[in-house]
């Protein structure tokens, strides 16, 4: 096959997708699924769940608490049962943690975003690895960090701590499963448009007493390309990754942030 030809991961993949009901996850859930991919979807909101499944036969989903070990054992029983194996682990699941001088930040808060963040990326990779090395066709793992896992956060620091970890953890697995013929790469989105952050950029500029307008050029002005990302620009390096085409890409962490240049 062309490099140029194999752009876009082979039909008939099977996927698991944690967290992929709504934002980055669900969106990378609706570029495989229109790949001919057979995707099984975790997530603890059960209800979105059901909205992102309904009307699409090759969806499959399990309710589940990523950070719960006995949650991760159940979505891979659904897994076998309705995948038979797995060809990509996308480690999507995430939350953003507390925000606050590190004094002040709670140890229950702290290791409640540890444990979902980075606890839960052990629980999907230790169970999907056995499957993984069974698999012929081009099996990865994609691991969701942050732009935070290339730059210090302060005041973020539970959250800054973990997607930093998610690198370390990516960047050891590879060498480890390269061997097994299995690529293990992680992404780390930047600013990302949407509701949420229009929320965010409200939020902020209220507090400051400035304008929305104001606020989002202060968020524009630490990119270089001076754009926010987009969920597809997100699940378009996510496809990349998983397809023949990156088959010597693995133990990397990339950007997909326009090049944010501070925090």
């Amino acid at each position: 096959m062309n490099v140029l030809e194999s752009l876009r991961p082979s039909p008939g993949l099977r996927v698991l997708v944690t967290a992929g009901a709504g934002g980055i996850g669900a969106g990378i859930v609706r570029a495989f699924h229109e790949s001919g991919a057979r995707v099984h979807v975790c997530d603890i909101d059960g209800g979105a769940l059901e909205r992102l499944t309904a009307g699409a036969p090759r969806l499959t989903s399990t309710v589940a608490d990523a950070s719960l070990a006995a949650d991760v054992e159940h979505v891979f029983n659904d897994v076998l049962t309705t995948l038979g194996g797995l060809d990509i682990l996308v480690n999507n699941v995430g939350i953003s943690g507390p925000t606050g001088a590190i004094e002040d930040i709670d140890a229950g808060d702290w290791e409640r975003t540890v444990s979902v963040n980075l606890n839960s990326q052990y629980y999907f990779a230790r169970r999907a690895v056995p499957l993984l090395k069974k698999s012929s066709a081009n099996p990865c793992v994609l691991s969701m960090s942050s732009v935070a896992g290339r730059l210090g956060y302060a005041l973020r620091t539970p959250y800054a701590s973990t997607k930093w970890g998610i690198v370390g953890l990516t960047k050891s697995l590879a060498i480890e499963l390269g061997p097994h013929g299995v690529r293990v790469n992680a992404i780390l989105p930047g600013t990302v448009e949407g509701e949420r952050m229009n929320g965010v950029i409200a939020a902020r500029a209220a507090a400051a007493g400035v304008s929305a307008d104001a606020m989002r050029n202060s968020y524009l002005s630490k990119i270089s390309l001076r754009r926010m990302v987009s969920v597809d620009d997100v699940a378009a390096m996510a496809l990349f990754l998983c397809s023949p085409a990156a088959r010597n890409v693995t133990g990397q962490a990339i950007s997909v942030d326009g090049n944010l240049e501070y925090l």
